[in-house]
């Protein structure tokens, strides 16, 4: 069981969602494993639904967001601080700059 406060939108995600602002010192239970948060997790920030070795893939509604730039364990809140994109950009601002008016 997981506790109620955390979100699980896939099946297939490997991070939960905060429902609440859950403050530093909060234990949790995350599938039967409990977790004291080390940091306040914000409303809507994601929390580690299991452990994650760097450079592990990091999915929400079941497609790949980014990747863990370090390990993380259960119930981690993952951020910029450890998780960075893997979202290509599809354009630039610069593109902009190739049409020319006459």
């Amino acid at each position: 069981m997981t506790d109620p406060r955390l979100i699980l939108l896939n099946p297939e995600d490997n991070c939960l969602v905060a429902g609440a602002r859950l403050m530093a010192g909060t234990r949790l239970d995350i599938e039967g494993e409990t977790v004291t948060l080390a940091k306040t997790i914000d409303l809507g920030h994601k929390v580690a639904r299991r452990a994650l070795a760097k450079d592990e893939k990091v999915l929400r509604y079941g497609a790949v967001i980014g990747h863990v730039t370090a390990d993380v364990v259960r119930g981690e809140h993952l951020h910029t601080h450890n998780l960075e994109s893997d979202y290509l950009p599809t354009y630039t601002h610069d593109a902009g700059h190739a049409f020319v008016q006459h």
